[in-house]
């Protein structure tokens, strides 16, 4: 089977690719620009173009013919590939589906990490506690681990391990052997008008998946359990070393997946000598931390592991789209309780609804219930040497967001 990747350096894209490889297929593809992902695939001997008007598509389908054309939800009907493609009748298809053809094909199992918040992470310890226990797992997850790469195709696996997104409703292309789910909250409003939408969304995954391990909360919030299906209350929280509570849970719902699955080990020892995953809470250099968390409960979640390791936190807030700020913007109160300092930077756009009025940092923040902490700021280099001088004093300087302020701190250590 031929495959083409569009944007195959992507977070979500680029795993697949791997994993697509690994099984043996040929893999090809394209991306705007160069990445670590790039260059390892590179590496393996895919060829990958960094042009993607179409004639590099053209020129591989009359080499030899492909049979996939595999893109992200944000890919325009007018981009050149995809129209090449379906010119060509090239099949094209989202990542999930051609997951869900693999998966089949292969015969794995799958486990699905699902949830609003936590599912990088979780899937990430899933993989880790696994592979720890001698299980081999095949997996995909949307950001680079310490441990390994972002997806993986075992030959001798049982499992396939995957963090499934509700972005674009694509974790209903699935019906797992077992999911995960690690918190429901009402997010992407561009693809969820309304939460209603989301949590119906939510119950539907519920019921295509054989068995579901999630908390009693969240259990409440869908309205629909069965006796397959684990519901975990807030006092079965396991005790585990790893810092912050919100990580503590995640690792209860591995925990409780390695109980049902019948895998016997040491999985707490396991669970416990978790490295972690990039952009989770990762520590840049001395004094400095990223995130990837944009949701009001992600933040309060990360200042409070933050307040484990330092009495004195500075955050620095990135928003990211203005279409989930109309949503969200009343949620911004109390959740920045434990930093003594917020530099609040405009909002990053990404997939906006050109109607909507763009949310101000001063709208956004007109609810906070400690106002005398924030600061509104710019990725410039005023907000470097704010950032540089808090560290010099001993305090630990979170940099939070989805957008651009990652690539800017790593820049500026460079």
């Amino acid at each position: 089977m031929n495959i083409y990747f569009s944007g195959i350096g992507g977070v979500g894209i680029g795993p697949l690719a791997q994993i697509a490889h690994d099984a043996g297929y040929s893999v090809i593809g394209s991306d705007l620009s160069e990445s670590l992902t790039t260059h390892e695939l590179r590496a393996q001997g895919v060829d990958i173009s960094l042009a993607q008007d179409g004639s590099f598509l053209e020129q591989q389908h009359q080499k030899t013919p492909l049979d996939w054309f595999i893109y992200t939800a944000a890919l325009p009907d007018s981009h050149p590939e995809l129209v090449a493609a379906r010119r060509l009748g090239i099949k094209t298809a989202k990542r999930d589906e051609l997951l869900a053809h693999i998966l089949q094909e292969k015969n794995l199992k799958l486990i699905a990490i699902a949830g609003t918040h936590g599912k990088t992470t979780t899937t990430g310890m899933a993989v880790w506690t696994l592979t720890q226990l001698g299980i081999p797992v095949s997996y995909s997850v949307g950001s680079q681990l310490s441990f390994g790469p972002s997806g993986r195709y075992v030959p001798d696996s049982e499992y396939f391990i995957y963090e499934c997104d509700e972005f674009d409703r694509n974790f209903l292309h699935f019906s797992p052997h077992l999911s995960l789910i690690t918190s429901i909250d009402y997010d992407h409003p561009d693809t969820y008008p309304t939460e209603s939408d989301y949590m119906q969304a939510f119950g539907q995954f519920l019921n295509q998946s054989d068995s579901v391990i999630l908390w009693q909360t969240d259990s409440q919030k869908i309205g629909s359990v069965r006796p397959v299906d684990w519901i975990l209350s807030d006092d079965e929280v396991a005790s585990l070393e790893l810092p912050g509570l919100h990580n503590r849970r995640n690792a209860t719902l591995v925990l409780k997946a390695v109980e049902k699955l019948g895998i016997t080990g040491d999985s707490r020892a396991a669970i416990n000598s978790f490295p972690g995953t990039v952009r989770r809470f990762e520590r840049l250099a001395d004094n400095l931390y990223s995130d990837y968390g944009h949701h009001p409960v992600e933040i309060a979640a990360t200042l409070q592991m933050a307040r484990e390791i330092s009495d004195e936190i500075v955050l620095v807030y990135q928003p990211h789209q203005n279409v989930r700020q109309h949503e969200i913007q009343d949620q911004y109160t109390d959740q920045f309780e434990l930093a003594e300092k917020v530099y609040w930077l405009p909002t990053y756009l990404s997939r906006e609804d050109p109607n909507l009025t763009i949310l101000t940092p001063s709208d956004l923040t007109k609810h906070i219930t400690n106002p005398q902490v924030i600061s509104i700021a710019d990725l410039n280099h005023q907000l470097w040497d704010d950032i540089q001088a808090a560290r010099d004093a001993g305090k630990l300087v979170l940099c939070m967001g989805a957008g651009s302020i990652d690539t800017w701190v790593r820049e500026q250590l460079a």
